[in-house]
């Protein structure tokens, strides 16, 4: 099989299996295989791996032949595993031997989807906060107690051990990898490539069961939101949103809960959050300035409300992503 030469940088390395679905990995390699030389770093070195040479079969009629076996998948500075066969079924011993020994010698572990499973398996999430598909967090909890699953988020970052929800929300996890590695500008424009925001704001909790309509009610619920993001720097409160909508606060509540699956304080604090996040990534101004700017009166209801979602203060995230 021709294989492409390239500047060497990280290796990547996906887990493939019997009867996957293309499109989780299909995420990973439009992020990590396709040459991006334009942006000036070395891009990383992908790696499809599986215990077997032979074609696999995957969903949809069509089948994938890995390139490389178990040792490349375990020598991987960055291991994916993008979902397991069977949540309630046994896991790959193959797999889960990987995954110990690239752990055991400090590689950094990602799962997407229903990988979470293999990566709690192999006792790497034991203590640690993870997610996974929302469709399996009360099958993950029965099989994994010690484990302090998130089911509302997009992903769960623990250091050298990340973990994605389902799906799309890959994308979100493998972009935030980039961040880590090359910085914000890089990341930003491989998601301008990919036709993404560089960052999504919220988690799974708005696709659980319904999703943003725009049923009876919730055409005032979107006008309000649009009013908000364009008056974030002022206090906003229910009562004003309802207002906005043309409706009682009371009806509000419900229609608001309705069409984003989460409360009118926890998204306004969310779009504050994504607000400063850009802020503290493209401009000079203090932590203080940043915050009123976004609607934070108090630098230090900023600072805790900033940690407590993105898991870093404000002043060492701009450093990280700035650096």
């Amino acid at each position: 099989m021709l294989r492409i030469e390239r500047a060497a940088g990280p290796t990547v390395a996906a887990y493939l299996f019997e009867g996957m679905s293309a499109f989780e990995l299909g995420c990973v390699t439009e992020v990590f295989a396709l040459p991006r030389p334009e942006l000036g770093v070395p891009w990383y070195e992908f790696r499809a791996c599986a215990e077997t040479r032979r074609p696999l079969r995957a969903l949809g009629g069509f089948s994938l032949a890995a390139e490389y076996g178990m040792e490349d998948f375990t020598a991987a500075d960055t291991l994916i595993v993008t979902a397991v066969p069977d949540v309630r079924g046994e896991i790959p011993a193959g797999l889960i031997a990987a995954l110990r020994a690239a752990n055991e010698r400090g590689a950094r572990i990602v799962s997407i989807c229903s990988g979470a499973f293999a990566l709690a398996e192999a006792g790497l999430l034991d203590g640690l906060g993870a997610t996974t598909h929302w469709r399996y967090a009360d099958v993950f909890r029965q099989r994994f107690p010690a484990v302090r699953l998130d089911p509302d988020v997009l992903y769960v970052d623990e250091g050298r051990v990340l973990t994605g929800a389902g799906s799309a929300a890959g994308l979100d996890l493998c972009l935030h990898l980039i961040r880590l590695d090359h910085g914000s500008a890089v990341a930003n424009a491989v998601a301008r490539r990919l036709v993404l925001p560089p960052h999504r704001d919220g988690g799974q909790a708005q696709f659980i069961e319904t999703a943003v309509s725009r049923r009876a009610g919730d055409d005032g619920v979107a006008r309000s939101l649009d009013w908000a993001l364009e008056n974030l720097s002022r206090p906003i409160s229910v009562a004003d949103l309802a207002q906005v909508a043309n409706v009682s606060a009371r009806s509000y509540l419900r229609h608001f809960a309705r069409a984003t699956g989460t409360s009118p304080l926890r998204w306004l604090v969310r779009q504050r959050l994504a607000a400063a996040r850009e802020l503290l990534e493209t401009g000079d101004a203090s932590i203080e300035q940043v915050g009123a700017a976004v609607g934070f009166a108090d630098p230090a209801t900023f600072r805790h409300h900033f940690t407590r979602a993105v898991g870093t203060p404000p002043s060492a995230y701009r450093r990280t992503f700035r650096g």
